[in-house]
C-alpha cells in the first residue's frame, strides 16, 4: 500500500495554510484532508490572521495540535493579508519541499504521495498537479481541470497552474523568496512565474489531486 512504501529519499513536505474567519467546517475538513495523507512525512503550518468575533478557529486548531504534533500554529496579532500570512506559514516551515493549499479547499488522500514520488523518481523541484471545483462534498466535484505539461507561453497568458504546487525551499530562496503584498489578489501568479523561472525540474501530475471549494466567498464561485 502507499502508506507502506519506503522511498530512497527523506523528504518533508509543509503544507502552508494561512487562515482568516475559515468557516468552522471547512477548518475541521481540510486538517482531516492531511490528517488522511497516505505519506507520512509532512507538518501543517497554520498562521492564523481571523478577527476577535472567529476566536473559534484558534479553539480548533489549538485542539488538533495537541493531538498530532505535525500541525503547528500561530495566532497572528492582526490579519497581513494573504501574502504576509502566508509568509508567516513560510517562516513556520522546517520542510524540505513546500506547498500551498488554500484554508477552505481538501486534498486528495494520495496527494502528497504522488508528489513524493515526482521527486524521489524524477528529482522534481517544481510540481504541479491537476484539480477540480467542488461545492459541499467532494462527490459533487463536476469542474475538473486537466492541465497541460508544462507550457511557459500558456503561463504567461494566465495561472494555468494554480492548485496544488509544490516547490522546494531551495527554490523558493533562488526565486526571491515568499510572497508579496503588492501582488495580493495575484500573489501565486507572481510567485509561481519567479518559480518557473528558475526551477530546474518542472513535472506536472496529471492526475486530480486537489479539490478546490466553491462558495459564496471563494474565487473559485467568482
Amino acid at each position: 500500500t502507499q502508506s507502506e512504501t519506503r522511498f530512497l529519499r527523506n523528504v518533508k513536505f509543509s503544507l502552508l495554510v494561512p487562515l482568516y474567519n475559515t468557516p468552522e467546517r471547512f477548518l475541521h475538513e481540510m486538517i482531516q484532508s492531511v490528517l488522511d495523507q497516505t505519506y507520512a512525512n509532512w507538518e501543517l503550518c497554520l498562521a492564523d490572521g481571523s478577527d476577535a468575533e472567529h476566536g473559534y478557529v484558534e479553539t480548533i486548531c489549538r485542539a488538533y495540535t495537541g493531538k498530532d504534533a505535525r500541525i503547528c500554529y500561530k495566532k497572528l496579532e492582526k490579519n497581513m493579508g494573504i501574502s504576509g500570512n502566508t509568509n508567516v506559514c513560510i517562516d513556520m516551515a522546517t520542510g524540505d519541499y513546500l506547498a500551498l493549499f488554500d484554508h477552505d479547499d481538501l486534498l486528495h488522500p494520495a496527494a502528497l504521495f504522488e508528489v513524493m514520488r515526482a521527486v524521489c523518481e524524477q528529482n522534481a523541484d517544481f510540481i504541479y498537479t491537476d484539480e477540480t471545483t467542488f461545492h459541499r462534498i467532494r462527490r459533487d466535484a463536476s469542474q475538473p481541470h486537466f492541465k497541460p505539461d508544462f507550457s511557459p507561453d500558456t503561463l504567461r497568458s494566465y495561472n494555468y497552474i494554480c492548485h496544488f504546487t509544490v516547490f522546494s525551499r531551495d527554490l523558493l530562496n533562488t526565486a526571491g523568496g515568499g510572497f508579496r503584498p503588492e501582488f495580493d489578489g495575484s500573489q501565486d501568479y507572481d510567485l509561481i512565474l519567479r518559480l518557473t523561472e528558475q526551477a530546474e525540474r518542472i513535472i506536472h501530475i496529471p492526475k486530480i489531486l486537489y479539490y478546490w471549494r466553491s462558495h459564496v466567498n471563494s474565487v473559485a464561485s467568482d
